[in-house]
């Protein structure tokens, strides 16, 4: 083989390499007070995303597909059901995002508690929020997207209430919709074919959700709801948002 070929393969392969190691897939996990999550990490991308509800399998098997593909950092909750242990009791791991939220979602299995108890397990709350949310939000600019799968009848009307703005499809399902936190995504988002809400004043007393903490550290947010087995809708609408807000 001539010494041309030679060094022309040798280049090759050492860009191949480079290219493998610098976009594998890297693994990895992460808690929220106990909350154990595992991180996927493809390539270098201000993108995050998160499956926070472990019965959300339609979400889980789209998100597994979709970083394998796309580069980012994917977070999946390290459960199969929707609440999870906390402390004594189980909790809606979307609805610990604030003080008063955590305070509402620790008393819903177990209403009786010792004041001294709660206290100290909220405390231990808001440390370990910082950190996760530290570690799960995307750089200044970036781009949070919540995969979430409905088959409780709820519809993206009861969404109204706390929205801006919305835009409705006559021809979407309702339980089908995206949820975002910026205007300028709103704006975007709203000229296609989905159900889109705007939600971007902070309520005080909200339900703590990843969405109202996303808000107040003002990281775009956004939310993916479609019904539970529609993987081919929520690849669509997924595909649809990252087309529209990563140009």
């Amino acid at each position: 083989m001539p010494v041309s070929i030679k060094r022309i393969s040798t280049i090759t392969l050492s860009i191949f390499c480079l290219y493998n190691l610098l976009f594998a897939m890297e693994v990895s996990e992460t808690s929220f007070c106990g909350i154990e999550f595992e991180i996927k990490k493809n390539g270098f991308s201000n993108v995050s995303y998160i499956l926070i509800h472990g019965d959300e399998e339609t979400a889980r098997m789209l998100l597994t597909e979709h970083i394998k593909e796309n580069q980012g950092r994917a977070f999946f909750i390290k459960s199969k059901e929707r609440e999870v242990p906390l402390g004594p009791t189980i909790v809606d791991p979307n609805r610990i995002f604030s003080k008063g939220g955590a305070t509402k979602a620790l008393k819903k299995f177990k209403p009786t508690w010792e004041q001294r108890k709660l206290e100290l397990l909220l405390a231990e709350l808001d440390d370990s929020r910082n950190e996760f949310l530290f570690n799960l939000f995307p750089s200044e600019g970036g781009l949070l997207i919540a995969l979430h799968n409905n088959f409780r009848g709820y519809n993206v009307n009861n969404e109204l209430e706390n929205s801006q703005l919305y835009s409705l499809k006559k021809e979407q399902n309702p339980r089908d919709f995206i949820i975002c936190t910026d205007l300028r995504d709103y704006k975007k988002l709203n000229k296609g074919p989905y159900n889109v809400v705007l939600q971007n004043v902070i309520e005080e007393k909200n339900n703590g959700s990843l969405s109202w903490a996303a808000l107040e550290n003002g990281v775009r947010y956004i939310n993916i709801e479609v019904r539970l087995g529609w993987l081919s809708q929520q690849r669509k609408m997924l595909k649809y948002v990252e087309d529209v807000l990563r140009r």
